[in-house]
């Protein structure tokens, strides 16, 4: 019996987080109204996250720009026309795809150069390790080794 009250009190607290974490619907005129803004608030980051999107950020400010961005498609505004206002005000970083340009080269380009160079640097190593496979040693300390080796099996066998 006491396993069931657990499991019902899980039940509730399940339903209970369900129903905080749901998204207040807004009044759209038509779906494609609705289509446009599901889009735009999932090409748009979270500027106090960086992890995630519009829709999925709780944060404050994620509130007020899915509110702005509604705001705007009520207002007629095109999804480029917003799109442009929010890099305008927030910089590229806004956009979840930035666009290729001489301001974000790297951005693009360093995950790549950080592998290339990753790999050279294994093969490199690589390289290395196969050339000094045989350790060198002087001939004093060959001498001193295979003293102690004899050494050893004298005392070995006794």
């Amino acid at each position: 019996m006491p396993l069931l009250r657990v499991a019902l009190a899980a039940l509730l607290l399940c339903f209970t987080l369900t129903a905080q974490s749901a998204i207040n619907t807004l009044p759209f005129q038509n779906n494609a109204q609705e289509k446009r803004y599901d889009h735009l608030i999932e090409e748009l980051r979270c500027l106090v996250c960086q992890n995630q999107n519009l829709a999925d950020s709780n944060a404050d400010l994620a509130k007020d720009l899915r509110t702005q961005v509604y705001n705007m498609i009520m207002q007629g505004k095109s999804d480029q026309e917003i799109l442009d206002y929010m890099v305008d005000r927030y910089g590229d970083f806004v956009l979840y795809r930035p666009p290729v340009k001489s301001t974000t080269y790297l951005l693009w380009a360093g995950p790549f150069l950080l592998l290339l160079l990753a790999f050279i640097t294994t093969i490199l190593f690589i390289r290395n390790r196969a050339k000094g496979t045989e350790p060198s040693m002087s001939e004093h300390d060959q001498a001193r080794l295979q003293k102690l080796l004899q050494k050893n099996n004298k005392d070995s066998n006794s």
